[in-house]
């Protein structure tokens, strides 16, 4: 038997605010439920909006309102996204207001400076992989890039953050898994060596997600904060393409080490990845570099060299604004081939000319974090 709509806000009406006042469904506070239906059953998603000045006092509602859903007969797991609503001219959540000082009191020297950004227990190191418009193989290189840096000797996890169109289970062939959790804790999947995670274990690979903003954010926070990512040397973030909500958020509220971006080498894709990486500067997030994909195709038959999307172009960006340009892959029907069967280039063939290609790029990126890269075998999966 199907899990409907009203059984689930049935059972949510009955979780009532602390204070009295009412149910968090009469109270408007519960999203739309997003329900998939699986074989083993199905799986629930909604997001629980509170008032931003009670956000700390009423996270237990999130906890109430999962087990709440976790007791409809077929329902096998929840997922809560708790947003804050921030009326206008109120601070913003954890920040005090700061006072207005008196007339006679004279200013502080110097710019105000930014919040510190909360890290993630036991990680080290987050990067983003980026792109500024969709198409140009960054889940590739974010997947066979992290590959690269563990062959540098480093404890490496995967996050992917496109929430719309997630990949990465498909990517590390692990498409019909799903995570393990302790608790409101996910433990991540484990693919070739790295600790991965993606929205896309959570639900059916063929379904829509219908998200605003708010329910993104909260998402992408519990993706990052509620997974035991510990310990990592490095944690790739996949983002989504372009400028939007996932990308302000991991900036804003993340302590990135730094961006990639990655660019196809036709003016076209140059001009979107321009606009990710000036989104980037303008939040101090560090521009490790960028990777020019599908860079040129070498003919397997005759050996004919044609530059399908031309060459060079994201080089040619790189020196002109000034920052690190980390290499050129080439397009290339293994590395495409081995992506879609869920064995990533880097770890079918770590000798291969194509691996040769990330593990250079990874050795960059794990220099300009300044990590100690320690000896190690190379490791091959079969």
């Amino acid at each position: 038997m199907s899990v409907t709509k009203d059984q689930i806000n049935a059972a949510l009406s009955g979780v009532r605010m602390p204070s009295g006042e009412g149910d968090i469904v009469s109270l408007d506070m519960v999203s739309e439920p997003f329900i998939t239906q699986g074989e083993a059953g199905a799986k629930v998603m909604f997001s629980l909006t509170v008032p931003a000045d009670r956000a700390q006092e009423l996270e237990p509602l999130r906890d109430r309102a999962q087990n709440a859903v976790l007791e409809v007969d077929g329902v096998v797991s929840a997922m809560v996204a708790m947003t804050a609503e921030r009326k206008p001219g109120q601070a913003p959540v954890g920040r005090a207001s700061r006072p207005t000082p008196p007339p006679s009191r004279p200013a502080q020297p110097g710019p105000p400076q930014p919040p510190e950004k909360p890290g993630v227990e036991g990680v080290k190191h987050i990067i983003a992989v980026a792109s500024g418009k969709g198409g140009v193989g960054k889940s590739t290189t974010a997947i066979n890039l992290a590959l690269g840096l563990q062959n540098q000797g480093l404890k490496v996890g995967v996050m992917d953050a496109d929430i719309y169109g997630p990949s990465l289970p498909r990517l590390v062939g692990l498409s019909n898994d799903k995570p393990e959790a302790d608790g409101r804790i996910l433990k991540p999947m484990d693919a070739y060596g790295l600790k991965v995670m993606s929205i896309g274990f959570l639900v059916e690979e063929d379904t829509p997600m219908i998200w605003r903003g708010p329910m993104v954010i909260s998402a992408l926070t519990q993706l990052l904060r509620e997974v035991n990512w510990a310990p990592l040397d490095v944690l790739v973030v996949d983002m989504p393409p372009g400028t939007g909500d996932a990308q302000l958020t991991m900036a804003q509220q993340v302590p990135l080490s730094g961006a990639v971006i990655v660019s196809t080498p036709q003016d076209l894709s140059l001009i979107d990845a321009r606009k990710g990486l000036n989104m980037f500067k303008k939040v101090s997030v560090p521009i490790l570099g960028i990777v020019e994909n599908m860079s040129t195709f070498i003919c397997p038959k005759c050996g004919e060299r044609s530059d399908i999307f031309g060459h060079g172009g994201a080089k040619q960006e790189a020196e002109k604004v000034g920052v690190p340009f980390l290499g050129a892959v080439p397009l290339h029907m293994d590395i495409r081939a081995k992506s879609d069967a869920g064995t990533p280039v880097v770890a079918d063939n770590p000798d291969g000319p194509h691996a040769e290609v990330y593990n250079a790029i990874a050795k960059q990126v794990a220099a300009a974090l300044s990590i100690d890269q320690p000896a190690a075998p190379k490791i091959v999966f079969e």
